[in-house]
């Protein structure tokens, strides 16, 4: 199995890789999990990953900043059919378009925008942002493959302050709560994003690449 992580320019990779072999290791899959920037290696990829963090306008542009990559991906994965994990800002490229900094668009593959959250408390203060931390996850058992083996209330760590806004309810697969619901996990098809970031979410993200890499939808 090739596993191509493509980088939009945001680092934070080395961890990427470590957490995908071991979830392969744990999975007892044979893979090949390299970082591409050449379209036609992502071309020939069995599954896509795109980490991501920063700003949703800078990770766009970095993505389109390698030649050709944004078709080859959007060919793998809209009409081949290649499973693609989306992993903080790169779940975030999902969507329609983000609004931080200006209006930028996304690759539509999820419905809704990339909004500045407004967390507040029971008394109606604001809450620090970024929202920072271990949240639990809130979901319905057997919703999603790339659940398997993880319970509701499980927990996985976030660092973000914009969050999925106007998305449908049946590519939501997951929330948490932070001064209200949050979008945890998306999903459509053949594809999937997490706003937290799994590589840092020890058992539970583990849990999830490791089925994400045997997931065949």
């Amino acid at each position: 199995m090739k596993v191509s992580v493509v980088d939009p320019g945001s680092g934070n990779l080395a961890s990427v890789l470590r957490a995908l072999h071991r979830a392969a290791q744990d999975a007892g899959l044979s893979a090949e999990i390299v970082v591409e920037t050449e379209a036609e290696a992502v071309a020939r990829a069995d599954r896509i990953v795109m980490p991501g963090q920063g700003a949703f306008a800078a990770c766009r542009r970095g993505l389109d900043a390698m030649p050709g990559m944004v078709e080859a991906v959007c060919e793998a994965v809209e009409r081949r059919g290649i499973p693609f994990l989306g992993i903080c800002v790169g779940m975030q490229l999902m969507a329609g378009r983000g609004l931080e900094h200006g209006i930028t668009p996304g690759l539509g593959w999820i419905e809704g925008d990339i909004a500045p959250m407004d967390p507040r408390d029971a008394a109606g203060e604001a809450l620090p942002l970024p929202q920072m931390g271990w949240n639990a996850l809130d979901f319905r058992p057997g919703a999603h493959p790339l659940l398997e083996g993880i319970q509701p209330g499980d927990h996985a760590y976030f660092v973000h302050s914009y969050a999925l806004a106007g998305g449908r309810p049946e590519q939501i697969l997951a929330t948490t709560e932070y001064g209200g619901p949050v979008v945890a996990i998306i999903g459509r098809d053949n594809r999937v994003g997490t706003q937290f970031h799994v590589e840092k979410s020890q058992f539970t993200g583990l849990r999830m690449l490791a089925n994400f890499l045997s997931w065949r939808p």
